[in-house]
């Protein structure tokens, strides 16, 4: 059966459009309950956090009724980033956990992820079967046996200390941090674990009104940030995005550190600290040709996967490496969480810049990237313009011009209705004819 509901992250779309409607949302906590109370047994329950959207309330309260109706008991967590969720469904031995979250979208936008038991995303195959059960006819729990649903206090206090205990005994004594939360997820947490662990804290993007999540702040929008790092003489900046799983890292100067050159850093500190469990990074086909030439320069293997997080860790636990992640800002490192983890990443760059001694600046840019060009082509629901032929020829023009000078990477994104373009290439005039000769075929088709 091919999956229609999901897509590399979980369900996402429109909120009061399907498939994010409050209906379907209802029937996918009943199915996916059903399907974790196969065992037809008593004690079992889930953990639902969400983000700042104004419609998590409309899914939370819909998931909850979906869940229970199923005899699943609830526990709701309120706003906490994502990587929260995975962390409480194991400490909490519930059945599975659920984030309302369309992560880095527009506040017009949601989406809901599933962890398993184990605290890490759900399979393909378990997506596959949920979505199976919502076709059927659900079996609902006896009038005796319908859920109960909560409200807890600390969820939120279990995951800033656990963020805090990964620096062990280091302290953020003398760093000035400014912290962009994107008016989302971690808009409590993220500046109170940077406070209690020492440092003088200017906070962005903490004031969300539901409408405002991502809005203009944010990994996707560092402007006001590095702005604020330049105004008050800040040593570094931390940009999440709107559910807390990605990072940018902004420098003294402003300058921009995406997940590529995270990863690359903490790859080779990693490397020679001897914890760089595989000896290699798990990164995605859209990471630069020049993180792979760095990490070959290091002696460090890269390991790439499909675009999306959730392949990135099942790539690390099927090899046993324990760092992975995104140029998106996705920073996976699995010895501390089970997902991505913004804050996580920018706690270990910042022990970076205290063990070394050394600035942001001198940190940040740990390669020299292959120039990159990435441009989004959206698309009308039901148009498949990747299988018109004036775009498939278009396409393989484009790789045989690259032939040895660089890559095309051309995909259809699984949490927008966008085709992503994106070619990298040392001849930047080349790059720039390639992907604008395929863009113009993907929007005339």
């Amino acid at each position: 059966m091919a999956r229609k509901l999901f897509g590399t992250d979980g369900v996402r779309g429109r909120a009061n459009t399907p498939p994010m409607t409050a209906e379907i949302a209802m029937r996918l906590g009943a199915a996916a309950g059903r399907y974790f109370r196969r065992d037809g047994s008593a004690a079992h329950r889930v953990v639902i956090g969400k983000d700042t959207r104004l419609s998590g309330y409309m899914f939370e309260n819909a998931l909850t009724a979906g869940f229970t109706s199923t005899g699943m008991n609830v526990l709701l967590l309120g706003p906490v980033p994502t990587p929260a969720v995975g962390l409480l469904v194991s400490s909490m031995r519930a059945d599975v956990g659920v984030m309302i979250s369309a992560s880095h979208n527009a506040h017009e936008d949601n989406g809901i992820k599933f962890f398993g038991p184990d605290g890490f995303k759900l399979s393909d195959e378990a997506e596959t079967e949920i979505e199976a059960i919502m076709a059927s006819d659900i079996t609902l729990a006896a009038a005796g046996n319908i859920g109960r649903a909560k409200r807890i206090d600390d969820g939120l206090f279990r995951y800033v200390e656990r963020v805090k205990s990964t620096l062990g005994t280091l302290t953020l004594d003398g760093l000035k941090v400014v912290i962009d939360c994107a008016n989302g997820a971690a808009y409590r947490a993220a500046p109170q674990v940077l406070w209690e662990l020492g440092a003088e804290v200017i906070e962005v993007g903490v004031s969300p009104n539901g409408t405002n999540i991502n809005l203009e702040c944010g990994s996707t929008s560092t402007g006001q940030a590095a702005a604020k790092v330049r105004e008050t003489g800040a040593d570094v900046g931390i940009c999440l995005d709107g559910d807390a799983d990605r990072i940018m890292i902004l420098d003294e100067t402003g300058q921009v550190a995406d997940g590529d050159q995270i990863m690359g850093l903490f790859a080779a500190r990693w490397a020679g600290e001897g914890r760089l469990q595989g000896g290699a990074l798990v990164a995605t086909v859209m990471s630069n040709l020049g993180l792979e030439r760095y990490l070959q320069g290091q002696g460090i293997g890269l390991h790439r996967t499909s675009v999306g997080d959730r392949y990135v860790v099942e790539a690390m636990r099927e090899g046993g490496f324990n760092l992975g992640g995104e140029q998106s800002g996705h920073i996976v490192m699995t010895d501390y969480a089970t997902t991505g983890d913004g804050l996580l990443a920018g706690l270990q760059f910042l022990a970076a810049m205290k063990r070394s001694g050394k600035s942001a600046s001198e940190l940040r840019k740990v390669f020299e990237p292959v120039p990159q060009l990435l441009q989004n082509v959206r698309f009308d629901a039901g148009a498949v313009p990747l299988e018109v032929a004036s775009v498939k020829e278009a396409i393989a023009d484009a790789e045989a011009r690259l032939n040895g000078h660089g890559r095309l990477l051309i995909r259809k994104s699984g949490t927008e209705p966008l085709i992503r373009v994106m070619a990298e290439c040392e001849d930047e005039g080349l790059l720039k004819q390639v992907v604008g000769d395929v863009v113009t075929a993907v929007e005339a088709a």
